[in-house]
């Protein structure tokens, strides 16, 4: 290289380097750029077929027993009208006497429009055999009350411990008899396995959720000791396939909707298994050829959710959006939270949608249809 080549090489660099300095300057939180991209924007109102929310919290649970989710139940149905929402499931059941009144509440007293999964208390496992047989119990007692199906949630693989302080995984043989007996009483289990596999990563750099885990840093699992994702992935796999006589709904596209490839196999593998949308509009309309093909190739074994809690009007007419237009690149929220993309729609057919919103939730959750 001549002297001048090298002069100009050094130049480039040195103007980099104040370059990169100035643009250190610039505090990432506060950025919000505006796209200059100009497209169709496609105004969707209700869905396209009276549909069924398989994913939502109207309980107490959420909010520690002090209020419920769904102040004023007049209000709820009418925005669930205008929405063109036939029925929404509630997932805050538990048992016992919460239970009895959650159903009171929504099931009861408004018929078709609501129905409850209720919970398991796996804190009992303490107790041996004698827990194990009240937990069955307890998904008897929830069939013959009327509940819808069972909720599980990533307390089990993450949280709860037996007396020798291990961590209990979904798929430990000590729950089998819990859910056969699911199976037996005709209530589907919805399990929400783990978490986002960003939530399992060093919360660095390289991190596609920085800022979320940033300003959450509890839901940050990495170095506490817990499963990895993908092992938890695993038991979830292993429960469905130990128990094929028991319908399992995978919340959350199963865990992984940022891997469609592994959700599809286990769909193949296991007949059993079907999964639902809730709180992944922007991990499926960030890949929305990926996630079209997907839904194509098992058109009845996906179940909208929401998982819009407080129930939020505008967050549902969003899902109506990726779900039955071609728009691009818009935002997933108000706040983009997740992860700096857009997304885009996934333009399922009238079949998929009558499928996808309606037809398989009364298919796999018998309840619906009575």
């Amino acid at each position: 290289m001549d002297l001048n080549r090298l002069r100009s090489a050094g130049g480039r660099r040195a103007r980099d380097l104040a370059a990169r300095a100035r643009l250190n300057t610039h505090r990432l939180a506060t950025y919000r750029p505006r796209s200059e991209l100009v497209l169709p924007s496609t105004e969707v109102a209700r869905a396209a077929v009276p549909a069924v929310d398989v994913h939502n919290h109207l309980g107490r649970w959420l909010t520690g027993g002090h209020a419920w989710l769904a102040g004023d139940v007049g209000a709820l149905l009418a925005r669930m009208d205008e929405l063109n929402l036939a029925t929404v499931v509630n997932l805050d059941g538990r048992f016992g006497d919460e239970l009895e009144r959650n159903l009171d509440r929504y099931d009861r007293a408004h018929p078709g429009r609501f129905l409850t999964f209720a919970h398991v208390d796996w804190s009992r496992l303490l107790e041996g055999p004698r827990g194990v047989a009240a937990m069955v119990e307890q998904v008897r007692a929830a069939a013959r009350a009327g509940a819808g199906g069972l909720k599980v949630w990533k307390d089990l693989g993450l949280l709860l411990r037996d007396e020798r302080g291990r961590l209990v995984r979904p798929d430990d043989e000590r729950l089998g008899d819990v859910f056969e007996a699911a199976g037996e009483a005709g209530l589907p289990v919805l399990v929400h396995i783990g978490d986002p596999p960003a939530f399992f990563r060093p919360v660095d750099r390289r991190n596609e959720r920085l800022e979320e885990l940033t300003l959450h840093p509890d839901w940050s699992w990495h170095g506490k000791g817990v499963p990895d994702h993908a092992q938890l992935q695993d038991c979830f796999d292993h429960l469905v396939g130990a128990h094929p006589g028991t319908t399992f709904i995978g919340a959350h596209v199963a865990g992984w909707a940022e891997n469609l490839q592994w959700v599809s196999a286990a769909l193949d593998r296991h007949p059993n298994l079907v999964v639902d949308t809730g709180a992944r509009l922007a991990e499926l309309g960030r890949q929305p050829r990926a996630a079209a093909a997907f839904i194509a190739r098992h058109a009845d074994r996906v179940l909208w959710g929401s998982d819009s809690f407080p129930f939020d009007t505008e967050a549902v007419r969003r899902w109506f959006r990726v779900l039955e237009t071609a728009d691009e690149a818009f935002d997933y929220g108000p706040e983009p939270d997740q992860g700096r993309w857009t997304v885009s729609g996934l333009a399922l057919t009238p079949e998929q949608l009558s499928a996808v919103y309606r037809d398989n939730a009364r298919r796999v959750v018998p309840a619906l249809t009575r």
